[in-house]
């Protein structure tokens, strides 16, 4: 019997791609690099299962050069990089990875927040440079975060999971979600709802948690920076087009916020000019779901996903239910 064809546009940690290969006739790229946009649409020819990260760019194009093609298993939560509606036209499933990334990404939010608050990459380096000279009471003055009022823009998973870890620290949380919690929800987490723009204006760190869209391209841009302020900080492990990065770095090398954490890009993997050049901004390689653990999961997750409905059966996580209308008529 002849086993479906499948693509695999990066490696994965090797327990869940055994059983992709174990199920499939799998093409994995193994090369330390993405593939080029032809490799894509010639790889995807004959396949009835993809499997591919956020960084891949899965339109109506691609679609049309895989006529076979029954699933789009994204390695990821956010599927910003999927044509969802060119997909469900066509009768192809589009799923993700949700709830497996979300204490290792808020994790992260808060060890940025940490280290661009009380200075530790710059610490880091001074102290390796050997220049420095012994304490000295004046000595690279951080920003105590204990007490301090963090925003979090969105307010899903990852940005409660955050709010749960600065509940240890005692600060004072504010939240602005397009849907609000329940007050009884809101008391359970400690937490209080604030619009947008007195979010910023009342928090020193803010962290952003929203999803990649249209509707949230740029939606921390100059105006929002300005009401963050000179003492402010900003975290960035969501989605890189949230920020107006030009903006960013204008604000950054003028004083008129006091840092930021970042872990994704505007126009990644390359950095805006002048970014790099920040001393006051902490730049992390998009690691946030990066441990074994959390890897492991989102490519057991996506090879569930895949290898369901290559069965015949609905995914676990789709993107697009409707699609199992379609299928049926």
């Amino acid at each position: 019997m002849t086993r479906p064809k499948t693509l695999v546009t990066r490696g994965l940690v090797e327990a869940p791609l055994a059983r992709l290969r174990a199920g499939t006739d799998a093409t994995v790229n193994l090369a330390d690099r993405a593939l080029s946009r032809a490799e894509l649409l010639a790889g995807v020819r004959d396949v009835e299962g993809l499997l591919c990260m956020v960084t891949d760019r899965i339109d109506a194009e691609l679609l049309d050069a895989a006529p076979r093609l029954r699933v789009v298993s994204n390695h990821a939560v956010g599927y910003d990089n999927v044509d969802v509606a060119a997909a469900t036209e066509r009768g192809i499933w589009v799923t993700n990875t949700p709830d497996v990334l979300t204490e290792d990404t808020a994790d992260l939010a808060f060890a940025l927040l940490l280290a661009v608050s009380r200075r530790v990459v710059e610490g880091d380096a001074f102290a390796r440079s050997g220049e420095w000279g012994g304490w000295e009471p004046l000595q690279m003055l951080g920003s105590s975060v204990a007490g301090a009022t963090l925003g979090l823009v969105g307010f899903g998973r990852i940005g409660q999971a955050v709010a749960r870890r600065a509940a240890a620290f005692g600060m004072r949380v504010l939240y602005w979600n397009r849907t609000r919690l329940p007050a009884g929800e809101e008391a359970a987490l400690g937490v209080a709802y604030a619009p947008l723009n007195e979010l910023l204006s009342a928090s020193r760190f803010v962290s952003v948690h929203v999803a990649g869209a249209p509707e949230t391209r740029h939606l921390i841009d100059a105006a929002a920076l300005q009401l963050i302020g000179p003492g402010g900080f900003l975290i960035n492990t969501a989605r890189g087009a949230v920020v107006d990065e030009r903006a960013l770095v204008s604000a950054l090398q003028e004083g008129r916020i006091a840092g930021a954490g970042l872990d994704v890009y505007e126009n990644e993997p390359q950095l805006t000019p002048g970014l790099a050049d920040c001393r006051n901004a902490v730049l992390t390689p998009h690691l946030g779901s990066s441990t074994v653990e959390t890897r492991t999961a989102m490519g057991d997750l996506a090879v569930d996903n895949l290898l369901a409905v290559l069965a015949g059966q609905p995914p676990l996580h789709a993107v697009n239910p409707e699609v199992a209308g379609r299928l049926r008529r």
